[in-house]
């Protein structure tokens, strides 16, 4: 929802009210999904405080050293991209990177300033990550049986994404972190369609990716919220979208992405016709209880993050040789662009056609400035503006009204 819905690559979908102020850049303090993803975002980051300060006190002996070393640098990746999601989102926000053992009166002063901290300033934060992701590069395993656990390979691929999104971009270091990851032994899979096959799953491609097993424990429910006739789904196809991969030919990634039915007589959509409904197709497992992996990071990602850093760095050759490669494999042909300026909206197209439902779309537009001018003139079903009214006070969310209530240090986002 946070990354497509929020771009024009999807409408919210559905009947929540949360999602379409998401969607129609309308958001309030109180919304229920600010408060929620707020939540989550910082109860991972508490867990992870207390693994990376507490660790080390083990002296159970069947925890080795070695795997200490291993679970401070996993516990601080995963802090890193909490944190990165957070920063995104809303800005400046409280860096807790301790947590509260005991209560008591005399520690007040001491405890209220570990529960109730400041916003800090997004460099501080990015700093915070950076850091974290620099503790793990060094003590994180290189591979792992399957692609959930945090290795080098997602560690540096996490650096390459800090370094292309704070301000001002750092391309040498994009190129360098992506280099890192491409040398890591990942590859692209020969058929763009088999990424979202369940026999495929944690595949060369992968380098993060969130493993389920199935079942009522450990199945993905989420994929039950994005297709199937049983309810309205959420995060619809765009008409901007589809028109992007009909106007390209892209029809391998588009039917790899998108799948219409018809859903005569179940409901209706002021944005599509109900014989021809669409939803994403890259979870070909949305049943109740599906062992559908989520895919969060994959080397045709990183590869066009290289193209772009290459792009900046003044190498337009090498950046069109690697958007090459990517849409070789769609059957594709080569890009025409050769200038800077034409490179970046053409490798700007290929990550929103390639990486499409993945969650990138809305960040990419953020990190490279275009979010205002590219919403601006998203095209509904008549290939008309569709009029959503974005301002840039709308590029970040209002801080939870309940948070700012309980915390006094908070202060909201300007316009909200």
């Amino acid at each position: 929802m946070n990354g497509d819905a929020q771009s024009d690559d999807a409408y919210a979908g559905g009947d929540n009210p949360d999602n379409f102020q998401i969607d129609e850049y309308k958001l309030v303090s109180t919304n229920r999904n600010v408060s929620r993803d707020w939540a989550y975002l910082y109860s991972t980051i508490g867990k992870c405080n207390t693994v990376i300060n507490n660790v080390g006190d083990v002296t159970d002996p069947a925890l080795t050293a070695v795997r200490k070393e291993e679970i401070i640098g996993e516990a601080s990746f995963i802090r890193a991209y909490m944190y990165f999601q957070l920063v995104q989102l809303w800005g400046d926000v409280p860096l807790q990177l301790t947590e509260v053992k005991t209560i008591s009166a005399d520690k007040l002063d001491e405890i209220y300033a570990l529960i109730f901290p400041a916003r800090s300033p997004q460099a501080e934060v990015y700093a915070q990550i950076i850091a974290d992701l620099e503790t793990a590069l060094t003590r994180v395993r290189t591979t792992a049986p399957d692609k959930g656990f945090a290795t080098t390979g997602a560690v540096n691929a996490m650096l390459a994404k800090v370094y292309a999104t704070l301000a001002p971009q750092d391309w040498t270091k994009v190129n360098q972190y992506c280099d890192a990851v491409i040398a890591g032994g990942y590859s692209l899979l020969p058929n763009y369609d088999d990424l979202w096959l369940n026999s495929n799953e944690n595949s060369a491609e992968s380098i993060f990716e969130i493993n389920y097993t199935g079942g009522s424990s450990d199945g993905n429910w989420g994929t039950t919220i994005f297709r199937g006739l049983d309810w309205k789904k959420f995060n619809l196809p765009s008409n901007d979208l589809v028109a992007a991969f009909d106007a390209e030919g892209d029809m391998i990634r588009k039917n790899a992405s998108i799948t219409f039915e018809d859903v005569t007589g179940k409901w209706s959509d002021e944005h599509w016709p109900q014989t021809q409904y669409p939803f994403i197709n890259k979870w070909h497992n949305f049943q109740s209880g599906s062992d559908q992996n989520y895919i969060f990071i994959r080397l045709a990602d990183i590869k066009l993050l290289k193209a772009e850093a290459l792009n900046e760095l003044g190498d337009q050759t090498g950046a069109a040789d690697i958007v090459n490669q990517i849409r070789d494999r769609v059957s594709l042909a080569p890009t025409t662009a050769t200038s800077q300026a034409d490179l970046r909206l053409a490798i700007e197209k290929e990550r929103r056609l390639e990486l499409t439902f993945e969650g990138h779309r809305w960040y990419d537009l953020k990190r490279t400035g275009r979010a205002i001018e590219v919403m601006s003139n998203a095209i509904d079903h008549t290939g008309q503006p569709i009029g959503y009214v974005i301002t840039p006070e709308r590029l970040v969310w209002p801080i939870p009204q309940a948070e700012l209530d309980k915390n006094t240090k908070l202060v909201q986002n300007p316009g909200y």
